[in-house]
Parts: C-alpha cells; structure tokens; sequence
C-alpha cells in the first residue's frame, strides 16, 4: 500500500494541472472507488470547475476546486495518479478522469482497494479534518507519543506504529526502517519502552518521513515511485526483503517475521528482544 512519501509523488502528478479549468470529467459510474461518493454527481459538480490546490495528509490526498468543490483520493492498496495528453483513450483501470485543455489527469486503481470522496462546503469536509495532525508538524510531540504508547501498551510496537491515529502515513516498511533505527525490537510491548526509548522512536519517525519524502516524493516526473531505485544501500529498506539479507549497520543477518498481523524485518545484532528487556514478552 502507498505511504507517506508515494502519496505526496502522486499528489504532484497533477500539479500542473493546478489553474486550469476542467472541461470535462469522465467516470466508471459503476467502479467501487466511487462508493458513497455519487460518480454522475461529482462529474457533474466538477465539470467547469477550476483545479486550485492540492495537498497530502496520511494516505489520501485532497484537490481544492473553485465553487467550494472538494475531491479527495484514498490510493488504497494499487491506485496511481497520472498526467496524459488530451486525447489520452481510458483503459480498463481508469476510473475518473479529468480533461483539461493541455491534460488528462487520471485516477487508476486496478484492485478497487481506494476511494474518491466529494463534498461541497466552504472548507475542508469533515472526513479530511478527521485526519491525525501530520508526523512533522508541530502538533506531532514527543509527549503525544508517549501519551499513545501508554494507552496502547499491551501492544507490539510495531503494530502500534501502524495505527493511523497517531501515526499517520506510516505502513509496513516505514514502520520497520523507524524500528530499526530506533534499535528497537517490533515485538517489544508499547508500555515497556522507557522515556528515553520513547523520544528515540519520535524523533525517528520524523526523520524517516523526512528522508523518505526527500528521496521519493521528490524523485523523477511522471515516473512512478520505484523504491529500490531511490532508497540509499544505508537503509534497512534495501536488504529486507533480500533472503539472507544483512544489516547495513551491523553486518549481521536479518530476521523476516509475522509482527501484529504484518510481515516484519529486523536485525536481532541491533534490535535486541531478551528476559532482561523491559516489559518483553517471550517469543511465540
């Protein structure tokens, strides 16, 4: 599933379609991600409109239109955003598509695991303002984590990390690359982290999400995100789905394992899981 860094790429395939208006809207009416949303409304109601903005939060995306028009984008498991020339034929996973005068911007979601929402209003709708405050704002403190790993503190951490309420926009590998660098075992329990641990795994949160959009958002135009091509060999990114794969800091082989329902990579050499360890449970 797309992350934070993959969401904000395709957020800025249609930046240049910002400013300019939309001539036409096309849509498969009958297409899944339109659920709740009222395909023949939303092209109706976007039809003539102005595409003013755009921003990312967590794993959707929101496009301001004028006449207080709205249109946000879940990516869900495979959904993309291009930019097509005008005369651009839809093809079977196309299911909306934007015509401009120089571009046809589209959405495409071959498994249907997305969603496109619309509202009307005079501000963000009510499901965008829902989201939990970014991992790099202000609003995103150290004690708000610890606050969270308190009331979540049975938990394996690493399925703590996933939990979009606090920390949102994080998936699967940006959770294990915040472990890892943490030196931080993902079974670990959310409660047995001490203080210090604690403003460990905020700050590498922040660095992570600051890295990944670095090298991924902003690398290349057009051409979709090819993770291995971008990430640094100094990430665990790049190693953990190797068999046999090594910890770029240590050297020493790293573990595949099912963690909170996920499949999970760690270096047992640098995230140490033992009786001593605070809070740890055994393995099972």
């Amino acid at each position: 599933m797309p992350e934070l860094a993959e969401v904000e790429f395709y957020r800025k395939q249609w930046n240049p379609g910002l400013g300019r208006r939309i001539q036409a809207v096309e849509v498969h009416a009958g297409a899944r991600v339109f659920r709740g949303a009222g395909a023949k409304r939303l092209a109706r109601q976007l039809t003539g409109c102005i595409l003013l903005s755009s921003t990312a939060a967590a794993k959707q995306m929101l496009f301001r239109c004028s006449g207080s028009r709205w249109l946000g984008i879940h990516l869900g498991m495979s959904g993309e955003l291009r930019r097509e020339p005008v005369g651009y034929v839809p093809q079977t996973h196309d299911h909306l598509v934007l015509r401009q005068r120089t571009w046809s911007l589209v959405f495409a979601d071959p498994r249907m695991f997305g969603r496109i929402l619309f509202a009307v209003g005079s501000g963000p709708p009510a499901w965008w303002r829902r989201l939990a405050p970014p991992i790099l704002s202000d609003a995103f403190t150290a004690g708000a984590v610890a606050e969270f790993l308190r009331r979540r503190r049975g938990a394996p951490i690493k399925a703590v990390l996933l939990m979009q309420e606090q920390f949102p926009g994080v998936g699967n590998w940006m959770a294990d690359e915040i472990l890892w660098r943490a030196a931080i075992h993902p079974r670990r329990t959310a409660g047995s982290l001490t203080p210090r641990e604690t403003r460990t795994l905020w700050r590498e949160s922040r660095r992570v999400c600051r890295l990944a959009l670095a090298a991924i958002a902003g690398a290349g135009d057009g051409v979709p995100p090819t993770l291995n091509a971008w990430i640094p060999d100094r990430w665990l990114f790049k190693h953990r789905w190797e068999d046999g794969g090594r910890c770029p800091r240590t050297g020493a082989k790293l573990v595949r394992a099912t963690v909170g329902g996920r499949t999970t990579c760690w270096s047992p050499a640098r995230q140490k899981l033992s009786a001593q360890s605070p809070g740890s449970e055994p393995l099972r």
